[in-house]
């Protein structure tokens, strides 16, 4: 047999070389692509066991009957870009168990890179249960997470605008952002709208600064004098109506969010109260009751974690954690936790994974919102970032609000603060015990200087 005829085969399910127990046999592998996609099913269920589907709708229902006359339950398939949406959402609502696995799972080998084999290799590995599903919500957190995503681009939208504006106030020489904090907020957006309409007299202009600004009204006035020249109103024109309509647009998919959030079940009622001012890039509605509503507990109470954080943990994960076993391996799924890489005995690395995970980025941020926290995660969070650095401290602060996260969805509990002053109790007893047990190792005793008593020796961890 030829070297490249050797490359093509494929292992049939079922023959006698075959070591591993065949686990699914009415698999189906599936090699997508842009244009059209591979179907593979085991030889002897059609004479034709490789075929090609094309990407419209009426090629996916096709696919999908093809594969329930050859008699198929389970479907295995590489996550490809956004090509698997479609493919996935046709088959699901079909009937089939669909398995979306990771192209690492179904990395093939060299010498065998085409679409047909890479189809048969897919399914191949499936049919012995060599594939592992990824991890996909609910079809209604699915939703919830879309429209969340749509919003979250919205805003990368706005916040674009925004930089266009300063550009073009910088290139007047209106120094606006030097005067105030945010050039969108009370102050800031009232002169930009009132440059807009024509006015141009930096006293007139600085009549609109609000009394809890920090800056005086003559350093306002000296920050707004400026040479205004055409074609720089022009581009803040055209900056401030995209801002506006970017605002717009997010207070459109806030409707449809809450309408979402609100067919959401909840596991007990909301008693989360409505703030009264509404801040810049929050929801349009109270979106802290919905969550609490829905997830059954108050995830805001945790140190760090704000709406829009809890928003992203139920958009991505949403109220169910029984997919994961145990926290560790949520924290695995979430990429902060470490990725021991072990050789000959010894851990060569311990550099968390390279991921874009949005629950990751999400609880990084709140990690690094700790920093001046006097809560107990502060506090570990300032004795992390002393020993490893500000990085790794920021990686080991969000795996605890990880695993924290996930025991309040798994057992439906409150998150109950620790507070300073137990967290240094605990501390103080923990040396405590550490000094009295190296007292003892040494041949001396521990005293209290403040009753005279002998601490008593505890045992060492070599005698326990």
């Amino acid at each position: 047999m030829s070297k490249r005829s050797m490359r093509k085969r494929v292992p049939k399910p079922g023959s006698k070389s075959e070591a591993f127990p065949l686990l699914n046999p009415n698999a189906a592998g599936i090699d997508l692509g842009s244009q059209s996609h591979f179907v593979s099913v085991p030889e002897d269920r059609d004479q034709r066991p490789v075929q090609q589907f094309g990407c419209y709708t009426t090629a996916l229902h096709e696919m999908a009957a093809w594969l329930k006359g050859c008699g198929i339950e389970t479907i295995a398939m590489e996550a490809t870009g956004v090509y698997w949406v479609p493919v996935f959402e046709v088959l699901e609502d079909h009937g089939f168990e669909v398995l979306l696995v990771d192209a690492r799972q179904v990395k093939n080998l060299s010498g065998r890179k085409t679409d047909i084999v890479d189809a048969q290799w897919i399914r191949h590995l499936h049919s012995y249960g060599l594939l592992r599903a990824a991890f996909r919500p609910k079809a209604e957190t699915c939703e919830m997470r879309a429209y969340w995503r749509q919003r979250s681009s919205l805003v990368e939208s706005a916040s674009r605008q925004i930089q266009l504006m300063q550009k073009a106030l910088e290139q007047m020489n209106v120094q606006l952002h030097k005067a105030v904090s945010d050039i969108t907020g009370k102050t800031g957006i009232g002169i930009i709208r009132a440059i807009v309409q024509g006015e141009r007299d930096p006293q007139i202009l600085a009549r609109m600064r609000d009394g809890r600004l920090k800056s005086s009204r003559e350093e306002l006035v000296q920050a707004l004098t400026g040479h205004y020249r055409e074609e720089h109103v022009f581009a803040l024109t055209q900056a401030l109506e995209g801002y506006d309509f970017m605002h717009r647009q997010i207070e459109g998919c806030d409707r449809v969010l809450q309408t979402c959030m609100k067919r959401l079940g909840g596991n007990r009622s909301s008693t989360a109260t409505t703030k009264k001012s509404r801040r810049k890039n929050q929801p349009y509605f109270d979106l802290h009751a919905e969550q609490v509503r829905i997830a059954g507990v108050d995830l805001t109470r945790v140190p760090g974690i704000e709406t829009l954080t809890a928003q992203a943990v139920l958009t991505e994960v949403g109220v169910d954690v029984s997919s994961f076993p145990t926290e560790g391996q949520f924290a695995s799924w979430a990429t902060i936790c470490p990725n021991n890489r072990i050789t000959g005995g010894k851990v060569r690395s311990r550099r968390t994974r390279h991921s874009t995970h949005r629950l990751a980025a999400a609880l990084r941020v709140a990690a690094q919102s700790l920093s001046r926290s006097k809560s107990a995660l502060g506090i570990y969070y300032r004795r992390k970032r002393a020993r490893l650095g500000p990085q790794k401290a920021i990686t080991a602060t969000a795996h605890k609000l990880a695993r924290i996260i996930y025991r309040m969805l798994k057992y439906g509990e409150e998150y109950v603060e620790q507070g300073l002053r137990t967290w240094e109790e605990q501390t103080r007893q923990h040396s405590i015990k550490t000094l009295t047990r190296l007292a003892k190792d040494l041949g001396y005793e521990l005293v209290s200087q403040q009753t005279g008593e002998i601490l008593p020796a505890l045992p060492s961890p070599q005698q326990c």
